[in-house]
């Protein structure tokens, strides 16, 4: 190796040092932002789990913070039977559900609609499902609420029976709203799922149609197994905002047992005797409310993902 290299390498070397020591100092402030931001966002939770698993005696010695000195689980035993935890919890898949799986329908048969076909005024259409998506809930709920009260389709309850159905404190009601796209997010799930079948090649479907196919087995044979993790994005976000909803339970079904309405009778209830034990109960009872979703997310994680890598893919 000569002179001349030997300078080179040399100039080379602190120029390459310093690449890698400015590489590992931003991985390091990267690791400390995402991990600080994690923090901030599990830091509420794990404060409720610890809460959740103190027992009476903690509750009331002041000098117990964060961690419980003696694990419990009277406050599980005393939500589960305050709420009826068991019953609710069952009733609540029932009536959930369902109701995600006629919304995910509903707005997967209205967004192919609107991706493949042209009828008269498809942008109008359109244009109205924009708008339901920013409206608030509030300001259809009276309309929703006297019509299941006073329920009828063109008379024809009335004829028979000589006076309209009360379809309020049944599922029915509930099932009826997300059947037809109206319920929770309902204009949000069309718009994903049109701009989806937009992006999809045109080609498999004119092959089907060269086979024979209509265009709703074209639909449910071909195009619906390409969607499905699309599809189960919208019915995890559909099922996470129905079991968390509050309004649209206790406007149709306020009387039903769903545990939407029992944790807010436990909050009425902790806030009447406000104590740290009550708290705490409070805490437990938000805890079971969110566990559902939390399983159903982490058995769903993968489709999830390739949901979101296949929606960068075709952006």
């Amino acid at each position: 190796m000569t002179k001349r290299d030997t300078a080179s390498l040399s100039a080379r070397l602190p120029r390459f040092m310093k690449k890698k020591v400015l590489g590992a100092v931003f991985r390091i402030c990267r690791g400390l932002l995402v991990a600080g931001m994690c923090f901030m966002i599990l830091q509420p939770v794990l404060v409720k789990l610890s809460s959740s698993f103190k027992s009476v005696e903690d509750a009331r010695d002041s000098t117990v913070q964060n961690i419980p000195r003696r694990l419990s689980l009277e406050n599980y035993v005393y939500v589960s039977r305050a709420i009826s935890y068991p019953a609710n919890f069952l009733r609540s898949l029932a009536v959930v559900i369902p109701g995600a799986i006629l919304q995910i329908a509903a707005c997967t048969l209205a967004a192919y609609g609107f991706a493949r076909f042209r009828f008269p005024a498809q942008n109008l259409l359109f244009f109205l499902v924009i708008i339901i998506i920013v409206t608030p809930a509030q300001m259809i709920a009276s309309p929703l609420y006297l019509n299941f009260r006073f329920f009828d389709v063109f008379g024809i309850f009335r004829l028979i029976t000589g006076q309209p159905l009360n379809l309020l404190n049944k599922p029915i009601s509930y099932y009826l709203v997300y059947a037809t796209g109206l319920g929770l997010k309902g204009g949000l799930y069309i718009f994903i799922m049109r701009q989806y079948f937009l992006g999809a090649p045109k080609e498999l479907e004119e092959a089907a149609w060269v086979d024979g196919c209509g265009s709703l087995r074209t639909f449910a044979q071909i195009m619906l197994p390409d969607a499905m993790p699309m599809i189960t994005s919208c019915f995890l976000f559909s099922f996470v905002w129905q079991w968390a909803d509050g309004y649209y339970v206790s406007l149709f079904m306020p009387r039903y047992g769903v545990l939407a309405n029992t944790i807010g009778g436990l909050l009425g209830e902790v806030w009447n005797f406000l104590t740290v034990l009550n708290q705490n109960r409070l805490y437990t009872g938000f805890l079971m409310c969110i566990a559902p979703p939390l399983l159903v997310y982490l058995f769903a994680q993968r489709l999830f993902v390739a949901s979101l890598s296949q929606t960068g893919i075709k952006a």
